[in-house]
C-alpha cells in the first residue's frame, strides 16, 4: 500500500512549490482579469518559503503533523495577502487531521485533503458557486472521499479529487464572483477562471503525482 512517510511528505510539498512556479505567470494572468495580478508570484513566494522551512527538518525525527503545521506557519509568514491565512489555515486543519501518526495511508490522506478544504472554506467564509478556491477544494474533498468509500486506492482517491477540482475550477467561469475583488466586476468577471481555483488544481495535482514518486 502506497503511504505518505514524513520524508515523502516533506518532498509532496517541494514538488507543489514546483508546479506553482511553473505556472507561477499563468496564475497571475488569470489575476490580472479580475484581481491583482499578484496570485502566481504570491503562490509561488509562500511555498518557496515552505520548502526552505521544511528542509531544515530531520525526516527521522519529525511526524506529518509537524511537516503540515511547519508549512503553515511558514505559508503565513511569508504571505500577507488572503491566501496566506486560508492555506495557513487549511495545513493546520491538515496536521490536527493526523495527529499521531508516523505515515499517512490512504485513509489519513484523505483526511488531510477533506481538513484542507474544510479549513479553507471556514477561514475564507466562502460557499460554493461564489467564484473562489472552495469551487475546486469542496467537490476535490467530497470526491476523495467518495473514492475512499467504494474502496480505490489512494492513487485512484487523489486522481479523483483532481478531476473534480478541475471540473470545478473551469465552473468557475460561469459563476459571478461575490468575494474579493472580483466582486466589483460584476457580469466583467464571467468566462474567467478563477486564480484561486486554478491553483488549488496544480496543488492537488502536485499531491496525486507525489503520491507515486
Amino acid at each position: 500500500m502506497t503511504e505518505f512517510t514524513t520524508d515523502k511528505l516533506i518532498r509532496m510539498f517541494t514538488t507543489i512549490a514546483g508546479a506553482i512556479e511553473a505556472n507561477k505567470e499563468r496564475l497571475s494572468e488569470l489575476d490580472g482579469v479580475i484581481g491583482d495580478a499578484d496570485h502566481g508570484v504570491t503562490m509561488d513566494i509562500g511555498f518557496g518559503a515552505v520548502t526552505e522551512a521544511l528542509a531544515n527538518l530531520d525526516p527521522a525525527g519529525t511526524e506529518p503533523t509537524q511537516v503540515f503545521n511547519t508549512a503553515a506557519k511558514s505559508f503565513l509568514n511569508a504571505v500577507g495577502a488572503s491566501s496566506g491565512p486560508l492555506y495557513a489555515t487549511a495545513f493546520m486543519r491538515a496536521g490536527a487531521a493526523v495527529k499521531g501518526r508516523t505515515s499517512l495511508d490512504r485513509d489519513a490522506m484523505v483526511a488531510a485533503v477533506a481538513a484542507m478544504a474544510q479549513g479553507i472554506q471556514d477561514r475564507g467564509k466562502a460557499e460554493r458557486g461564489e467564484k473562489t478556491m472552495v469551487d475546486a477544494w469542496l467537490p476535490a474533498a467530497e470526491a476523495i472521499r467518495a473514492a475512499a468509500e467504494e474502496g480505490q486506492s489512494l492513487q485512484a482517491c487523489l486522481e479523483a479529487a483532481v478531476k473534480a477540482a478541475e471540473e470545478g475550477a473551469e465552473a468557475t467561469k460561469a459563476m459571478l464572483a461575490s468575494k474579493g475583488r472580483a466582486s466589483r466586476l460584476g457580469e466583467r468577471a464571467l468566462g474567467h477562471v478563477d486564480p484561486g481555483a486554478a491553483s488549488a488544481v496544480i496543488i492537488l495535482a502536485a499531491i496525486a503525482g507525489s503520491a507515486t514518486a
